[in-house]
């Protein structure tokens, strides 16, 4: 199976990997650079490695994971270690992790003398069907989600669901957040498939995958750079982005993953849908009570849901100081440019936390 998207190919299966072993063949790379963090290193490495059927040197480099580690900083001491190496403009860098390591590995490729050729191997679900598709590169800046960053095509992608294996619970409920999105905003029976997960196998979850990741696709190709369709995949991500940044921040919240602080987001932009009469009440219920059945509930006090909406102002969507939101226009389908007043959104909070 495979999916092409502007001007590349993700491959489904163990299959890709030949593709990328010829790939490399005819492309000459003058080194191979793998990016991996400390759980990559252990799980997924020596797996890839078997895979790869290529006469070229390889270069490892190791970055910590997780989120408070997608920062410049970390560019910069990946930008070091390539010019240690003496890696050139030939070179392929390819990412093996999780989203963090494919943003923040695309990004390097895509600023290292001004650019060089990049490969995505997500090893975690999210990354399959969030970062797998849209070239979107970046890092955090103060603690600010993707602040940094710009749209870079990979070479390939590979999504191997060999991975998810060694994955815990929570990084793959993380995962499924955007799937529930992808439903939400474009598939109403995908959504209906979703609610039902008891009886999952792993050849239905990869059916599963390689559906979120055409949805994503198809709205990517229509609007590759945000300016319209496009913004219909941050649903659940105005509100759920500042709620991961603020929970990061070490002063009131436990950290968040980026699915658990999204499906939160979804649940206050479906009632703000619901308030502005897009979603019936039924609907919005039936959205409220799938997500938290699989997330936990998030408990905000009032000091944290002021900070939460103080941190809006620095969301990349808004236009002229407005907070421009994408909500549902029922289950299935979603409206962007939506202008959501400031009472509104603290009563969403609000009724997040007493209902």
């Amino acid at each position: 199976m495979q999916i092409q998207a502007s001007n590349y190919t993700v491959f489904f299966g163990t299959d890709g990997y030949a593709s990328l072993s010829q790939f490399v063949s005819e492309k000459k790379y003058s080194k191979i650079v793998l990016l991996v963090d400390e759980n990559t290193a252990v799980h997924c490495l020596n797996y890839v490695m078997q895979w790869l059927a290529v006469d070229v040197l390889f270069e490892i480099l190791e970055i910590e994971s997780g989120e408070e580690n997608k920062n410049l900083e970390t560019c910069t001491a990946v930008w070091e270690s390539l010019t240690e190496l003496n890696i050139d403009r030939k070179a392929l860098l390819i990412n093996v992790g999780g989203g963090m390591v494919c943003d923040l590995g695309g990004f390097v490729a895509a600023t290292y003398k001004r650019g060089i050729d990049f490969v995505n191997i997500p090893t975690s679900l999210l990354a399959m069907v969030d970062a797998s598709v849209g070239t979107k590169t970046g890092v955090n800046l103060g603690g600010l989600k993707n602040m940094v960053g710009s749209f870079t095509a990979p070479q390939m992608v590979l999504i191997d669901t060999a991975f998810l294996e060694t994955l815990p619970a929570n990084q793959m409920r993380s995962g499924l957040a955007e799937m529930y999105k992808h439903g939400l905003i474009a598939d109403a029976s995908y959504w209906n498939q979703l609610k039902n997960l008891s009886e999952l196998t792993t050849e239905d979850l990869m059916l599963l995958i390689y559906h979120s990741v055409s949805i994503k696709n198809e709205i990517v190709l229509q609007d590759p750079l945000e300016k319209n369709v496009r913004k219909l995949l941050n649903f659940g991500h105005t509100l759920g982005h500042v709620i991961e940044t603020y929970s990061h921040a070490g002063k009131g919240l436990t950290p968040l993953l980026h699915g658990e602080a999204v499906a939160v987001g979804m649940i206050l932009e479906a009632y703000i849908s619901y308030k502005n009469n897009l979603l019936t009440k039924k609907m919005y219920t039936e959205i409220k009570e799938t997500l938290n059945l699989m997330y936990e509930n998030i408990v905000f006090t009032e000091n944290d849901i002021e900070i939460c909406c103080n941190l809006l102002i620095h969301d990349k969507k808004n236009e002229n100081n407005n907070i421009q939101f994408t909500l549902l226009n029922g289950i299935g389908s979603g409206i962007i440019n939506q202008t959501v007043d400031k009472a509104l959104i603290y009563e969403a909070f609000n009724n997040y936390v007493t209902n």
